[in-house]
C-alpha cells in the first residue's frame, strides 16, 4: 500500500476504537484516539502499565494546544519553534482528552509532530492520537520495527506498512514539563 493507502486504513482503526502500531517523529508508537477512553485503556492492557501515569498525545500542530490544555505557558510556542529535536511538553491541566490519558495529577504530556505520517495521521483523524513506545511497561524501548515483540505485534489491530525498514536508533523525545507560572523542568534532554 501507498502512504495515503496506509493513513486511510490507519484513521479508519481509531475511529473504531482500534490500536494502532505506527511511526512517529521519535521510535515506533502504539497509538489510539486519545478521546476514547476504552481505546486508551486498551493500550494500558497491551503495555502492562499501570493507569495513572498517563499516556503522551501527538498533534499536527500548536494552534492545537488550546483545545486540549486548560492555560498554555506562552513558554510553550517558543520551546515548539526553537526546538531542533522532536520535544514533549507537560502542561499542568489537560482537557477533552479521555480522562485516563492524564497524569494521576491532571498533566497531560503532548508533542508537536513533524513527521510525515504522525502528522498526515493527526490532520485526517481531526484529534490527538496517543503515541506511547511500542514496548511492554518497564522494557527497553525498541530502536527499530524488526525489535519490537511479537506481543505488541499481534496486540495492536493495525500495524502501519510504512518505513518499517529503516535503521534503527532513533532518539526518543526531550521532555519538559512547564508550570503556568513559567517554571521549567527539564525531565529528559
Amino acid at each position: 500500500m501507498d502512504f495515503r493507502e496506509e493513513l486511510k486504513k490507519a484513521v479508519e482503526v481509531i475511529q473504531k476504537g482500534g490500536l494502532i502500531l505506527y511511526p512517529t517523529d521519535t521510535i515506533w508508537g502504539i497509538g489510539c484516539d486519545a478521546t476514547n477512553a476504552e481505546a486508551v485503556k486498551k493500550v494500558y492492557e497491551l503495555k502492562k502499565r499501570a493507569e495513572g501515569k498517563g499516556l503522551l498525545v501527538l498533534i499536527e500542530n500548536e494552534v492545537r494546544l488550546n483545545s486540549y490544555v486548560r492555560e498554555v505557558p506562552e513558554m510553550a510556542y517558543d520551546l515548539i519553534e526553537l526546538s531542533d529535536k522532536p520535544i514533549t511538553i507537560i502542561y499542568p491541566q489537560g482537557k477533552n482528552l479521555a480522562e485516563n490519558v492524564y497524569a494521576e495529577d491532571g498533566s497531560i504530556g503532548i508533542r508537536v509532530t513533524k513527521e510525515d505520517f504522525s502528522r498526515s495521521l493527526c490532520q485526517r483523524f481531526r484529534k490527538p492520537v496517543v503515541s506511547t513506545s511500542a514496548n511492554l511497561s518497564g522494557e527497553k524501548s525498541p530502536r527499530s520495527f524488526s525489535e519490537i515483540k511479537d506481543e505488541i505485534l499481534e496486540g495492536v489491530d493495525y500495524v502501519v506498512d510504512f518505513r518499517q525498514e529503516e535503521p534503527g536508533n532513533p532518539a526518543p523525545s526531550g521532555i519538559i514539563k512547564l508550570d503556568v507560572d513559567g517554571q521549567v523542568e527539564v525531565i529528559r534532554e
